[in-house]
């Protein structure tokens, strides 16, 4: 016959840091010391073993006689105690001890073993040397590290795509659209079959400020006019250049001609008054060519383009310096 094994307190605490003992009578007589740590002041010291826990193997378990019933089978306990911040739920064992007369509980953090690391600062001291906690923690550790790695370069990733998507329809120069997120805009506004108002501009005597101040003094007055747009528009228009000194807003929802005619002067009389570069003026005008959608039976981008192109050389021969609308029968009218 196997000689019993019996076990000091220190390679008991060793073996199993979270075992508890019971006397006869189910009180606690000792800790293992990370149960100690999670119930500082020897708070479990003397107490009875099932006013603290909750123990549960099929059904409630009230005595040492359950619980002897259930030795070696495993069990979940829950701690409470007045006070505790939250109940603190474990995996147990328990086995008689002293001759049957007491018995060993030990328990084990099971899944919550991350929670409870993290709210009792434990260490791998606290586990037992076998505990497969210490590396399902190590496991968890490295998971977090790289997932938290590949959001980032998601993130990154993410940010790059959207910011090469946004170079890819901006103009470099005004910082405004360009013609290609312009055609996008218009494929999405005529296949949704929203209203809305179409503005062509095209710039006076431009050629005149880049042959007479120079090509920085042409890119400083685009800049200018791209400001000037952008203040006569909203955030819900697009606004775009489409070439070296033509540009067309889109007015989404806009289709009221005399709210546009207003919208035109008031962008003609801010681009007539002078621009200063380098001390020098420069005076421009526009000539604006104004379409909407609702004068068409089927509005189509490409058309609707070319109407108010048409129109805004309508406003040229008239003077310049206006704006003209493109009537539904084709006939340009002065705005």
């Amino acid at each position: 016959m196997t000689a019993p094994v019996s076990l000091l307190p220190a390679m008991l605490d060793r073996l199993m840091p979270l075992h508890l003992r019971l006397d006869g009578s189910g009180l606690i007589v000792s800790t293992g010391p990370t149960l100690a740590k999670l119930v500082p002041g020897n708070a479990l010291i003397g107490a009875d073993f099932f006013a603290c826990f909750v123990v549960r193997r099929l059904a409630l378990l009230t005595g040492l006689a359950d619980l002897r019933l259930y030795a070696g089978e495993q069990l979940h306990l829950t701690l409470t105690l007045p006070g505790q911040a939250r109940p603190e739920v474990f995996r147990g064992l328990a086995l008689p001890v002293d001759a049957g007369q007491g018995m060993l509980v030990n328990l084990s953090f099971g899944i919550g073993v991350i929670d409870a690391v993290r709210l009792h600062t434990l260490t791998h001291a606290d586990f037992a040397p076998t505990d497969l906690a210490v590396e399902m923690l190590f496991v968890v550790e490295a998971k977090t590290a790289v997932m938290g790695a590949w959001k980032a370069l998601t993130l990154r990733e993410q940010g790059a795509k959207r910011a090469a998507e946004e170079q890819a329809l901006t103009d470099p120069l005004t910082g405004l659209r360009n013609r290609r997120a312009l055609d996008l805009g218009l494929a999405d506004l005529t296949r949704s079959g929203a209203r809305f108002g179409l503005m062509h501009l095209d710039l006076d005597f431009f050629k005149q400020v880049n042959d007479t101040h120079g090509h920085a003094a042409g890119d400083h007055v685009l800049r200018e006019v791209a400001a000037v747009l952008r203040g006569e528009t909203r955030s819900g228009d697009t606004v775009a250049r489409v070439g070296g000194d033509e540009f067309v807003i889109i007015f989404n929802g806009l289709d009221d001609d005399l709210t546009l005619s207003l919208v035109a002067r008031r962008i003609i009389e801010r681009l007539t008054q002078p621009i200063d570069f380098e001390g020098r003026e420069c005076r421009i005008s526009a000539s604006i060519g104004v379409t909407v959608s609702t004068h068409y039976d089927a509005p189509d981008g490409e058309k609707m383009l070319s109407d108010a192109d048409e129109a805004t050389y309508a406003s040229k021969r008239a003077g310049r310096a206006r704006a003209c609308f493109h009537a539904p029968q084709g006939l340009a009218k002065s705005a």
